[in-house]
């Protein structure tokens, strides 16, 4: 009788922050005060005892891969925290920018979630589902420290003589296809070795986020961010999945209230030297 009481419960109380204390057992894993919705996507993922998070491992310090095929970063951590909170274990599942999209949308899925430096748009609100934001984020530019005051605008960056790398398929490529007719743009398609061939001067700077800049510019003295803490866009960076999934979607923004409320979110960003903006 007792279960019985808790599943209706936990019926009830499927849109709200928390599950009511009485109807937790060993059988439902659940954070402390996050909640698992009863079946759907979330059912599945539970049954088959792994979650697939699908990933570029290309975006320091949110998500990256090194050569043993090992996973780090702000987002893989994030990743590792909705996977403790169903109490499943977790795959990674390599995905790119250009084919982020495309990856979510499959038949069958490749993966239930993506995540690491994706933004919030409402272009990918229109197509999929997007969580709530866990990271602030903004459009900046990293370039060789010795020309730090040269660009110190877009009117400075937007001319013929500049050469600005980018990756392609992402919010990266875009933003610089649309603000920067007149500047010289170079496609690299590796993400992780813009940096250092902006160092050895294979272009003159790239265009990132402020979630990325700061870890290279402390990792290479050669480097500068002189526009960190003046982005060109605001924004956030949140969890993407496939539409139909509103149970896991609710989940996650569950989860990420949990952490920003027991300051677990917090300690991440100062972890990787992140600005915590909530």
């Amino acid at each position: 009788m007792r279960k019985i009481l808790c599943f209706f419960a936990v019926i009830l109380t499927l849109w709200s922050p928390t599950v009511l204390a009485a109807c937790s057992n060993n059988d439902t894993p659940t954070g402390q005060d996050s909640i698992i919705p009863v079946g759907g996507k979330v059912a599945e993922i539970v049954e088959r005892g792994k979650i697939l998070v699908g990933t570029t491992g290309d975006y320091r310090p949110l998500s990256f891969r090194e050569a043993d095929g090992t996973y780090w970063g702000f987002g893989i951590e994030v990743a590792q925290e909705i996977a403790r909170n169903l109490g499943v274990e977790i795959e990674f599942v390599k995905t790119s920018w250009p084919t982020l999209t495309t990856d979510v949308l499959a038949e069958p899925q490749t993966f239930d979630i993506a995540i690491g430096g994706i933004t919030i748009t409402d272009a990918r609100r229109e197509k999929m589902l997007m969580s709530e934001g866990y990271l602030a984020n903004g459009k900046t530019i990293l370039c060789r420290a010795s020309e730090a005051d040269r660009f110190r605008s877009l009117a400075d960056i937007d001319k013929p003589e500049v050469r600005v790398m980018v990756n392609p398929g992402g919010l990266n490529e875009k933003f610089a296809n649309e603000n920067l007719t007149h500047a010289t743009i170079i496609v690299h398609q590796k993400n992780e070795e813009i940096p250092m061939l902006i160092a050895e001067g294979g272009a003159d700077l790239m265009i990132t986020e402020i979630t990325e800049a700061p870890y290279y510019v402390q990792a290479d003295t050669r480097l500068a961010a002189p526009l960190l803490n003046a982005p060109f866009t605001h924004g956030q960076i949140g969890v993407l999945m496939k539409k139909g999934q509103e149970d896991l979607l609710q989940m996650v923004n569950n989860k990420i209230q949990e952490m920003k409320a027991d300051g677990s979110l917090r300690r991440l960003h100062e972890k990787y030297g992140l600005v915590y903006a909530y």
